[in-house]
């Protein structure tokens, strides 16, 4: 059984570590106590600099098969996190949270199908123009992106937002004045406050 009623996983974006998100589980664990926070590394070594990466950057980010070439990775990863932490049996009761790549990988292995969960939220992040399968639809998602991001414009969380609410998705779109390619404090307001209506 999970020692906690529910578990959050946090994807980071590239060139960072898991142990950077941790400053928002800490935020947020006093209104959600009976939650489990993992922060991973992801599976790749960064290609410039330290830390690490989901899939390669090379300018061809929004291609298909760039993330369709990192799945098995991401699923070998999140899968032995999920049966490690005693939610093989109990996916409604977890959550990915993703920044930037973990963001795109997270609502990747929703929009597939692959993974339904209790919850994602996405900031900053983008779906590449892929057929959306209809097994996770009852998974709830809130896609949070600043209209100022210089990085991924906030435009990707639009059309994203459009292509999984006409998949049948329920989709909370929320776009940010005065915010760039971040985690604002406004931002994680709303991320928890999603997470307590949704997934406990």
């Amino acid at each position: 059984m999970p020692s906690r009623s529910h578990l959050v996983i946090l994807l980071h974006g590239i060139g960072a570590s898991g142990g950077q998100l941790m400053p928002l589980a800490s935020a947020w664990r006093p209104d959600l106590p009976d939650v489990r926070f993992i922060a991973l590394d992801a599976p790749f070594h960064a290609q410039y600099g330290t830390g690490h990466q989901w899939f390669s950057l090379d300018g061809q980010e929004l291609q298909p098969a760039r993330i369709a070439s990192v799945r098995k990775a991401f699923d070998t990863l999140i899968g032995e996190i999920v049966e490690r932490e005693g939610f093989s049996d109990a996916r409604d009761r977890v959550a990915f949270v993703g920044v930037s790549q973990g963001a795109i990988v997270a609502l990747d292995a929703v929009a597939s199908g692959r993974w339904r969960v209790g919850a994602v939220v996405s900031f900053a992040g983008l779906l590449p123009p892929v057929a959306i399968a209809s097994g996770s639809k009852a998974t709830p998602l809130m896609l949070i992106h600043g209209q100022d991001d210089r990085t991924i414009p906030p435009a990707a969380s639009t059309v994203a937002a459009a292509q999984l609410r006409g998949a049948g998705f329920n989709v909370d779109l929320q776009l940010l004045p005065a915010t760039g390619h971040t985690i604002s404090d406004k931002g994680a307001r709303l991320a928890l406050e999603f997470l307590r209506t949704t997934l406990i």
